[in-house]
């Protein structure tokens, strides 16, 4: 992504991620974000700066020996991501996706939806979040939706628009429920987004309410 995002996380969400509280599927999406965002790097590098000088003026809190027997047992626990090196993911990708895909969009597995949407669900270890890549072909319409929880998009290639704006490479956004929109893609090329969902899209239309059947949420 070498232009500059238009499109940001929030303070709050900029926030909740650098106190490391943001659920592990928001935490990837949002840094693969500021991977390729100069002032989301530099706003996070400032957050830290006030966290850390705020922990350093506490009065320090005695640990007592099962609380330290926790922490140890902890360190014996795996990872939740388990992944190996990324065997073809594209180089333009920020490396938390080219982790996750481990290959390119090729070898991942795509469900069809419809004539324009395709999905591949992603597994970042996160039970409450579903972390996925939606395929939209040139020109191709989203019918409209309704947001049951919050949404997490990132614009990984191409664009696209809805009715308050357009969003492009690079770009964030961030849905809440009730957020009704019915995306398009740019008519020059595909649009390729990661979506963090934590409840299913609902479609509003009867003539597409056969869809909402595939849109249960796939959490792992």
């Amino acid at each position: 992504m070498s232009q500059m995002p238009r499109l940001h996380p929030d303070l709050d969400i900029m926030m909740e991620y650098s106190a490391g509280t943001l659920p592990l599927a928001q935490s990837a999406c949002v840094f693969a974000h500021i991977e390729n965002c100069a002032q989301c790097r530099q706003l996070v590098a400032e957050l830290s700066d006030v966290g850390g000088a705020l922990l350093a003026g506490l009065d320090p809190v005695p640990v007592g020996d099962s609380q330290l027997d926790a922490v140890l047992a902890r360190l014996d626990e795996e990872p939740p991501l388990q992944y190996s090196a990324p065997a073809r993911a594209p180089d333009s990708l920020p490396a938390v996706l080219q982790r996750l895909m481990r290959g390119d969009f090729s070898d991942l597995s795509w469900k069809s939806i419809g004539k324009s949407l395709r999905i591949s669900y992603l597994s970042t270890g996160d039970t409450q979040h579903e972390f996925a890549l939606y395929h939209i072909k040139a020109g191709g319409r989203v019918p409209e939706h309704d947001h049951c929880g919050s949404e997490m998009t990132l614009v990984l290639e191409g664009g696209f628009s809805d009715a308050e704006g357009s969003y492009h490479k690079g770009d964030f956004i961030f849905r809440r429920p009730g957020d009704v929109h019915s995306p398009t893609a740019l008519q020059s090329e595909d649009c390729i987004c990661v979506a963090v969902l934590d409840a299913p899209l609902k479609f509003m239309g009867w003539k597409f309410r056969w869809m909402n059947p595939f849109f249960k949420l796939r959490a792992s």
